[in-house]
């Protein structure tokens, strides 16, 4: 389980992973102010206090690409091996439920 809060923007790239993953996520906006309040209005959200489910947020089927820049629980941050540079991305899609791994040996200048 995790709980925290971000933009929405956040919200919807951690739905899309969850989608793939075969996840499940609830999230709502949270305002800090009448302004941000007014934005959402103005987007057309009338009900500034409602509960969206992960399709709701991701309604179509999507894939999901992330490239480590440091070290994290999923993949490897960026490595300088003598002239080369390394990089792992992992690769996602919500309609075959494909996860690939992918990684990349360039060589730097």
């Amino acid at each position: 389980m995790y709980m925290g809060s971000g933009g929405a923007p956040e919200g919807v790239l951690a739905a899309s992973a969850l989608k793939c993953m075969g996840g499940q996520m609830y999230g709502r906006l949270l305002f800090r102010n009448d302004d941000e309040r007014g934005r959402a209005r103005k987007a057309g959200i009338t009900d500034l206090n409602r509960i969206y489910s992960r399709d709701e947020m991701v309604t179509q089927d999507v894939i999901f690409a992330a490239t480590g820049v440091t070290d994290g629980s999923i993949v490897s941050g960026i490595r300088r091996d003598g002239k080369f540079i390394e990089t792992e991305t992992i690769l996602m899609r919500s309609k075959t439920g494909s996860v690939r791994r992918l990684f990349y040996r360039l060589k730097a200048g």
